[in-house]
């Protein structure tokens, strides 16, 4: 019952896993292992993962701290090897930008909160319960998060349009 119940858990979220992992580290290889790692996570807790009210945010919320931990470890490395962190955008450079570059510069919760929001299309409340936040701490890094990829994208409607359409960072 617990393989056959897992085995329906894992085909139903392992692509999704898999992309959400893509979006937080912008590494389409680091995101499969992420996402195998989240999976072989929710398999030796699954008890509680059937028990949750939503299953799929639990998930959810294994590989967030995983991405949040993978990118911890990759800024400490990076910072130990003084190889320079990428700058800011300059309020000069052309609007036309990769959103999944944008996205690596947003705040871990931000960008976690956004693509939750926009990409997966997760209620507030959803979000709220993957991550183990309040639902006002959502909707506060949701509104800062997609302000500021705006920003990053040029701050036009197209770069608006371009944010909720999600189209490069697929």
């Amino acid at each position: 019952m617990r393989d056959a119940a897992f085995r329906e858990y894992f085909e139903r979220h392992h692509d999704s896993m898999s992309r959400l992992a893509y979006l937080m580290t912008g590494e389409a290889e680091i995101a499969d292992d992420l996402a195998a790692e989240a999976l072989t996570e929710v398999w030796r807790h699954w008890e509680r993962v059937a028990a949750a009210d939503d299953p799929a945010a639990y998930g959810h919320g294994i590989l967030m701290n995983l991405a949040r931990n993978w990118v911890r470890r990759r800024s400490r490395e990076r910072l130990l090897s003084l190889e320079p962190f990428r700058r800011a955008l300059d309020p000069d450079v052309p609007a036309v930008v990769d959103v999944r570059t944008a996205l690596r510069r947003l705040p871990h919760r931000r960008r976690a909160c956004v693509v939750l929001r926009y990409a997966f299309d997760l209620s507030e409340k959803e979000v709220a319960s993957a991550l183990g936040i309040s639902v006002g701490a959502v909707k506060s890094a949701t509104s800062r998060g997609a302000r500021q990829l705006a920003e990053l994208l040029g701050g036009s409607n197209v770069a608006l349009a371009r944010i909720n359409g999600w189209e490069a960072a697929r």
